[in-house]
């Protein structure tokens, strides 16, 4: 009996398991395909999957391990997070970022602590800790927000340094706050706050800088196989986090930030293999973290509830948050449309449930007096914050001309001659351009031609952070050289989607893997030599309006041997014709394709002929 009572204890937590994958993947593809940022959709699938209908019971699942769990997985998302931080990237920005965690983290600790302290009735010490929880932002609600987003120029290198850099400022501030107050008062509570600060940073700042030495020591080696670099990354992450907490609470966060801020900006191995792993490791651990922290909630926690509330969340909305980035950057340089945008992007996620959550734990042992309203009042504001950043952004940043919902321009490797005749006309119907080639005459000519254009190589370090790609989203690798498109489409996947990231048809089709490629351009046929054939022969770059008098079937009689190329719909959107894509054209639709004009020459001809007789 006992043998078949454990057998469904496992099959019951099996299940469990597979709900909370199935439910935070399905709602991130979901969200996809809703065009809604995904955190509000995993946020509300968690609350529906636990406290609604008890599908996901958290705690009887995971029990004590649920806090540590949470704490390694933030420290990997941290570290994935310093990852994508270059110091580049900061470039006349710099000083942002940093008043942004310091001045900006003191202004929201301020506004929420007198606003929880007079709206919430909590005590000083209570409102000081609440205050300092709700200080952080964080990479899990920021870094989907603006791939949902995708703000244009410095604002999201801004936002995402920001995010990332003010979780452990904020967890070591809390940290602090809580320390003095299990301590029992307020007295030193200066010169404990000071030596708290100064061993949190020695700590993380040392444990981050030796965890990425021994990496970066076994990397130049080559001790590490590749298969191996991955797995051994991870398990110096945790290790980095534990001995980090170990010396001082909560420095772990900071010292997996360092450490991946510190590999990020080397520039002696390559991290490809690290960085593609941790990225798949993220959505999956954010993915799994909401539905987890939200189905943990209980309704009993809400029953305090009240106008109070909503109002409490109003201040940190549209006081702290504007409050914070008026004084982070007085002389800064921004426009003051980008100073709104940043007043509007301050949404607060895992960092402050999972500190909430263990705080409160602690104080209700302790019988301490508000410390049950600590979880829900954070949930609250997670929920709030996420919902009204997450919906609101991307419009008011679209409105601001400062981000693009689907961006449609092209940036185009390579820039000879028919190539130019291509931009040129995507950029007369409107669309945003950028051709990119280390052909120094190319390059001139496509700028006396009116077209956008950056000399130099497409995989250099230098041309992401240089070249402005506001408004593009395709690449189109179109050089003579296979091996260049095939490795200028590899490198851009990550930046575009794999959707959006063609080349050229290589001139041998067992020469380079597909698992290597791109989508492949137009036709089968459509290699470079093609092409270059075409225009040889007299071929020419049509624009064609389709109408319900001259159709596509029209189209296609008329001009035979056309080389489909883009489509452009009645929403101005641009769609490619692919290898795996062929659209169907519609009336009111526009076709670019190259066609050799014999018939046209011919029907001049016969019209002239006709008006002599």
């Amino acid at each position: 009996m006992e043998s078949y009572g454990g057998t469904v204890l496992h099959e019951q937590i099996l299940i469990q398991i597979a709900i909370i994958l199935v439910l935070g993947i399905g709602a991130q593809w979901f969200s996809w395909r809703l065009k809604v940022p995904a955190i509000l959709f995993l946020l509300i699938t968690g609350f529906v999957a636990g406290p609604v209908t008890g599908v996901v019971k958290p705690d009887a699942l995971f029990g004590e391990l649920l806090i540590p769990m949470v704490g390694i997985a933030v420290a990997i998302i941290l570290f994935e997070g310093g990852l994508s931080l270059k110091f580049k990237e900061l470039k006349g920005f710099g000083k942002v970022v940093s008043y942004l965690v310091t001045i900006g983290v003191l202004a929201t600790w301020a506004v929420s602590t007198v606003a929880s302290y007079f709206l919430l009735g909590l005590d000083l010490s209570l409102s000081l800790l609440i205050g300092a929880v709700l200080s952080v932002t964080g990479p899990t609600v920021i870094l989907p927000l603006l791939r949902h987003v995708k703000p244009s120029g410095h604002l999201g290198s801004i936002l995402k340094w920001e995010g990332i850099v003010i979780d452990p400022i904020g967890a070591m501030l809390a940290v602090l706050v809580f320390e003095v107050i299990i301590s029992g008062g307020h007295g030193g509570a200066t010169s404990h706050a000071v030596f708290g600060i100064l061993r949190t940073i020695a700590a993380g700042g040392v444990t981050g800088l030796l965890g990425a030495f021994i990496i970066l020591f076994f990397l130049k080696r080559f001790w590490i196989p590749d298969n191996l670099q991955s797995p051994v990354t991870l398990m110096m992450v945790v290790a980095t986090y534990v001995v980090s907490n170990l010396f001082q609470d909560e420095s772990g966060l900071l010292g997996v930030t360092v450490m991946g801020i510190v590999l990020a900006n080397q520039k002696s191995v390559s991290l490809k293999h690290i960085m593609e792993f941790k990225e798949n490791l993220r959505v999956l651990l954010l993915s799994v973290l909401f539905i987890v922290l939200a189905a943990k909630l209980d309704f009993k926690e809400l029953h305090h509830f009240n106008l109070n509330w909503v109002i409490f969340l109003a201040v940190l909305i549209l006081i702290a948050r504007p409050v914070s980035v008026f004084l982070s950057t007085i002389g800064s340089g921004l426009k003051p449309k980008e100073r709104f945008f940043l007043m509007l992007m301050a949404p607060r996620g895992i960092v402050a449930a999972a500190i909430s959550s263990v705080f409160a734990l602690k104080l209700m042992e302790m019988d301490y007096p508000g410390a049950d309203l600590l979880v829900p009042v954070t949930f609250m504001v997670i929920v709030g914050t996420v919902a009204f950043y997450g919906l609101s952004a991307a419009p008011i940043a679209r409105r601001l001309s400062l981000a693009s919902p689907s961006p449609q321009g092209v940036l185009f490797v390579g820039a000879h001659h028919w190539v130019r005749a291509i931009a040129a006309a995507l950029k007369k119907e409107g669309f945003d351009v950028l051709l990119v080639d280390s052909n120094w005459p190319n390059i001139t000519q496509a700028k006396l031609e009116g077209i956008p254009a950056y000399y130099g190589s497409i995989l250099s370090e230098q041309f992401l952070s240089q070249a402005a790609l506001g408004g593009i989203g395709k690449l189109f690798a179109v050089t003579f050289n296979d091996d260049v498109n095939s490795l200028a489409a590899m490198r851009f996947i990550e930046t575009f989607g794999r959707r959006n990231v063609y080349q050229l048809p290589p001139e041998d089709e067992k020469k380079v893997s597909h698992d290597l490629n791109g989508r492949l351009l137009f036709s089968d046929e459509a290699t470079y030599v093609a092409i270059s054939k075409r225009y040889r022969k007299g071929g020419v770059l049509k624009t064609t309006k389709l109408t319900e008098e001259f159709g596509f079937e029209d189209f296609r009689n008329k001009y035979p041997d056309a080389l489909l190329m883009f489509l452009i719909d009645e929403k101005r959107k641009l769609k490619v014709f692919s290898v795996d894509s062929m659209p169907e054209p519609k009336a009111a639709q526009t076709i670019i394709s190259i066609v050799t004009p014999i018939e046209e020459v011919s029907e001049e001809v016969e019209e002239e002929e006709v008006k002599e007789g």
